[in-house]
């Protein structure tokens, strides 16, 4: 008879995957890089030329990289959860854990925690690194709506890394989740919102951005939008967690 193991061992050894796996652990630092190391570089280069040098929105200008780093963020919480679905590992992973619902809480709760941890290293150090390129056109940390962009910036995030894990589970397949998740995120939101006039703010990285937004755009607060986000993220991962309960290992 197989003993389960307890939720922490469980918890650490999900994250021992993450650590161990070079796909994984590159995709989580790239969030960083490619936020905060864009915004900086790009602020470097037009930062003082006009006051809407990134962004006719100063403040969700200072995260001008967010749109690159967000996909780092799919792709580390699709293959954050691919791996399972390879060569017998979630066989593996059912004998030592054999409740599944236990197992993909903990799978979600090692993709959520450093993501969730990067996320605010990652916000804090583009906005304060990237204004520090700015000359007078530069927003300080006590500037109305700053904090909230800072924080905001790291939970969206962890939010599309959920959206992507979710989705993950859902259609066992990594490449897929980033094949079609990476042009949904980049253009669909665009399109959707020629089409149908204002429905494209209800997509899930228009709405989550409202929160670095300093003035709001639409129908949607900078609160509520990263909370239509959330339900995104949300409605993946319910999808994963049925998908994983219902399917053969």
């Amino acid at each position: 008879m197989t003993t389960a193991l307890p939720t922490v061992s469980v918890l650490h050894s999900e994250w021992i995957k993450i650590r161990s796996t070079r796909s994984v652990l590159a995709s989580l630092i790239a969030v960083f890089v490619a936020t905060a190391g864009l915004t900086v570089l790009t602020a470097a280069a037009i930062g003082t030329s006009q006051p809407g040098a990134l962004g006719e929105d100063r403040l969700l200008g200072a995260f001008f990289g967010i749109n690159f780093g967000q996909i780092a963020a799919v792709a580390f919480g699709a293959t954050a959860f691919a791996g399972e679905f390879r060569n017998g590992a979630l066989r593996v992973s059912l004998t030592a854990v054999p409740n599944r619902t236990r197992l993909y809480l903990s799978k979600v709760a090692a993709v959520a925690g450093p993501a969730f941890v990067v996320g605010q290293i990652t916000g804090l150090v583009t906005f304060t690194a990237g204004q520090a390129f700015m000359g007078e056109y530069a927003l300080a940390l006590g500037d109305p709506g700053t904090l909230r962009a800072v924080f905001g910036s790291g939970v969206y995030l962890t939010l599309i890394a959920l959206l992507s894990a979710g989705l993950t589970a859902l259609v066992r397949s990594g490449t897929l989740v980033m094949s079609l998740l990476i042009p949904f995120l980049l253009i669909v939101p665009f399109v959707v919102g020629q089409v149908a006039e204002g429905a494209g703010q209800f997509m899930p990285d228009r709405a989550g951005q409202a929160v670095m937004r300093m003035e709001a755009e639409g129908a949607l607060g900078p609160w509520t939008g990263l909370g239509v986000t959330a339900l995104w993220a949300i409605a993946a991962l319910t999808a994963g967690w049925l998908a994983l309960r219902r399917r053969d290992a």
